[in-house]
């Protein structure tokens, strides 16, 4: 297989090189205050291969002579911290090990987060949303949103998926994560104003670059507007992709995903009930969206063609999708949709993440 050189480039994290466990809280909740992810060695072999291309290092006060002694090359932004009480670092060791700045806690935290604030992402490096919702029950609308979430977090993007649905019973189910720590809505429904994006991140469950924020098995509640807003605020600004799966019956918070995403697709099964159906959806969701096509899911029982469903919904067709006996099962098993890479639901959801952020996803080799 031919090296991929269609992948955006990861971007760049501060490294905190130390094994002081109290140290590593205090450095991870000021980057969290400054708005950005860390990443974290134990000391200089782990590292060394992220010790140059990283815009900040941090080295705590217990990794100071390793450093020292591991030989690791002259950089720029260095930064030697330590806790008063502790082992303070000192200007001594600091000019040794190269470093330009000696911080003490907790006097230098205000400085630090203004450190981490100046890696924190752009706001203009804001995120792609993409918004699925079903033209009637059981189109197969979270399996679709499932599938492009699983398919970007493939392509090295960093993916939130979100259900909007209160009753759809929670898309963990789909991914099979229904097991993995992490907060669901229920905790997050009181959450209004700027959502931190890695306070956001490490809270939900996740698995590599795909984060998931579901709904749960417990009584259906609301999805409150406020909470939806800082909840895509923070998403635009700390990830790549987003994928929402949304309700037929919009309610405020639907609505104000509708009108944050990119572009929608409505799932609509190949029959003519499904599509009359499908029609009152379009009738509720087309003025939230400035980009809405449909999607059309065989089988086709009445031979319905898929060009003859989007005219008649007044709709572009985005895509077909062939029945897939495979899907249902795998699900019952816990396996998350298109995983594999293969099949024509992991098809579709590879030209649509490539359409929507330019990146060239593998189907399985």
């Amino acid at each position: 297989m031919p090296p991929r050189t269609d992948v955006r480039p990861r971007r760049r994290l501060p490294l905190v090189v130390t094994a002081d466990v109290d140290l590593l809280d205090d450095l991870l909740r000021l980057a969290a205050a400054g708005g950005t992810e860390v990443e974290v060695a134990a000391d200089p072999a782990a590292a060394r291969a992220r010790w140059s291309p990283a815009p900040l290092v941090l080295v705590g006060s217990d990794q100071a002579q390793p450093c020292l002694r591991a030989r690791l090359p002259r950089r720029a932004r260095l930064v030697l911290v330590g806790r008063t009480g502790a082992v303070d670092p000192g200007w001594e060791v600091a000019e040794l090990i190269g470093a330009e700045h000696v911080a003490t806690l907790p006097t230098a935290e205000p400085w630090l987060v203004d450190r981490f604030a100046e890696c924190a992402p752009q706001q203009d490096a804001v995120a792609r949303v993409v918004a699925v919702l079903g033209g009637r029950g059981g189109a197969g609308a979270s399996v679709l949103a499932g599938g492009l979430a699983v398919t970007a977090a493939r392509a090295r993007l960093r993916t939130l998926l979100v259900d909007a649905d209160p009753l759809g019973g929670g898309l963990d189910l789909v991914l099979g994560w229904e097991q993995l720590e992490g907060l669901r809505w229920p905790a997050l429904a009181d959450a209004d104003g700027r959502v931190d994006p890695p306070a956001l991140v490490q809270a939900l469950p996740s698995r590599g670059d795909l984060v998931v924020l579901s709904g749960d098995r417990g009584d259906p509640l609301p999805l409150p507007a406020p909470a939806m807003a800082a909840t895509l605020d923070a998403a635009r600004r700390g990830r790549d992709m987003v994928v929402i799966d949304l309700p037929r019956q919009l309610d405020d918070a639907a609505v104000l995903a509708l009108q944050a995403a990119d572009r929608v697709f409505l799932v609509v099964p190949a029959e003519l009930r499904a599509t009359a159906a499908a029609a009152q959806v379009v009738t509720s969701a087309a003025p939230h969206c400035t980009d809405l096509a449909v999607i059309v899911r065989g089988p086709a029982p009445g031979r319905l063609k898929a060009a003859e469903v989007a005219r008649a919904l007044g709709l572009p067709l985005a895509g077909t999708l062939r029945p897939e006996p495979g899907i249902p099962r795998g699900l019952e098993r816990g396996e998350a949709p298109a995983a594999t890479g293969r099949g024509p639901l992991a098809a579709l959801c590879q030209r649509i993440v490539a359409d929507l952020t330019g990146q060239q996803v593998e189907g399985a080799a």
